[in-house]
């Protein structure tokens, strides 16, 4: 790492630095710029393949925090790289929302325009006039062929796709019924345009009401956590976009903190990079991210500080529910964030330093799962050999720092 850099840098550069920080590492929102978008390339393709061929439409389901909001918004600038003109509407969803509600929504977003022709000599001459609100031309309740028309209409000289973010907190299964009449309407009618649904679940039943006949132009897109080396290359193009370096001891760290949610690779990546910013250095290291970690969890959100809080708080000295619930968020998981009793042995053994055997902490396991304590743990009620995961996935990683930092060890490496 060269240092005359460091050393040839005013305090005034150091500072716009510091501010670029937050361009490069978003924490708080969805990735809005195609540069900083890591990983998921099969799902991006799989996503514009959708978009680009008339009659199918998308659903992209996951777990909380794995980027379904950053890759359904995304795909607009990848088609306007190749000479695409695109509008796509994101529009969030909500437990009161209606069918009607959400389509007036959807059009307040869009804006359309038509040509006129001028008045004077040049009579033949057209201009073309900006219409911003089309929803105020619309009739009170709406359906799926109402739908239909006005797509239709829209979609003329453009790629239109219209994404619906957090579809999973529409509780009516009557609007899922019609959204699955609509996506079959506009598929049989060959309408070029694209619905996206995009929402928490395992699962597309989970999202959206069975309805055989659309099976075949609804692509379904599940989106795992992401794999180690999508995590690095986050920090790995934020640091070419600082124009920075990282140490791979450092980006393993993270990578193995986050558990593949990307919300912690941007969260504990842009700490640990401010820590190298305020020592005045181009290179991130492992001392940095220790750092990044007590910053992460003094800012983490208090509705996670209380998870955690209610989860551990014991008045029996010895209580083993922090640690239990740290060897919980190491324990190796399947694609669904679902873990064993048998798989926490390991990790919990390495964490009290002794042999523990499920017995020692069966019980306790349970009650984790109960609101008591928080119902931090969430397990199918269907299942004869029990499995959990966590409620919220953004509180794995909060675990993992805070074992960290109260010297629970051992802290995990991206592997």
């Amino acid at each position: 790492m060269e240092e005359s850099g460091d050393i040839d840098r005013s305090n005034s550069d150091w500072i716009r630095l510091n501010v670029r920080a937050s361009e490069a590492f978003t924490p708080a929102a969805p990735i809005d710029a195609k540069e900083l978008f890591a990983g998921r390339t099969e799902q991006l393709d799989t996503l514009i393949d959708a978009i680009c061929q008339r009659g199918q439409h998308a659903i992209i389901y996951g777990e909380r925090g794995v980027g379904k909001t950053s890759l359904a918004t995304i795909q607009a600038q990848f088609l306007e790289d190749i000479g695409k003109r695109v509008v796509a509407p994101r529009i969030n969803c909500d437990s009161s929302d209606n069918f009607s509600t959400l389509w007036k929504k959807v059009f307040a977003e869009v804006q359309v325009s038509k040509r006129i022709k001028k008045i004077g000599y040049q009579a033949a001459e057209e201009v073309e006039v900006e219409v911003s609100d089309i929803s105020e031309t619309l009739q009170e309740v709406i359906s799926p062929n109402d739908v239909r028309v006005r797509l239709t209409e829209l979609c003329q000289g453009a790629i239109l796709v219209v994404i619906l973010d957090e579809f999973d907190r529409i509780e009516d299964e009557r609007v899922k019924v019609q959204f699955s009449d609509t996506i079959k309407a506009l598929s049989d009618y060959s309408v070029p345009a694209t619905i996206v649904l995009v929402g928490v679940a395992d699962s597309v039943t989970d999202l959206i009401a069975h309805h055989e006949s659309i099976e075949r132009s609804l692509v379904q897109i599940p989106l795992p956590r992401m794999k180690p080396a999508e995590m690095e290359q986050i920090l790995s193009k934020a640091m070419e976009k600082l124009a920075m370096q990282m140490e791979l001891n450092a980006s393993l760290r993270i990578a193995g903190i986050a558990r593949g949610l990307p919300h912690y690779v941007h969260l504990v990546g842009l700490n640990a990079t401010r820590e190298a910013i305020a020592a005045r250095r181009l290179n991130v290291t492992a001392e940095d991210v220790e750092k990044g970690i007590e910053k992460s969890i003094a800012n983490a959100q208090q509705s996670i500080r209380q998870m955690y809080y209610d989860a551990t708080i014991s008045r029996k000295k010895g209580s083993i529910y922090s640690r239990l619930l740290l060897a919980c968020a190491l324990a190796k998981a399947d694609e669904f964030g679902y873990f064993t009793a048998a798989d926490i042995r390991e990790p919990m053994s390495l964490i009290m330093k002794k042999n523990y055997t499920i017995p020692y902490y069966a019980k306790q396991l349970h009650e984790l799962c109960k609101k008591s304590r928080g119902a931090v743990l969430q397990k199918p009620e269907d299942k004869a050999r029990p499995r959990f995961r966590f409620r919220n996935p953004l509180l794995q990683p909060h675990v993992i720092m805070q074992g960290f930092k109260d010297g629970m060890r051992p802290l995990p490496l991206a592997g």
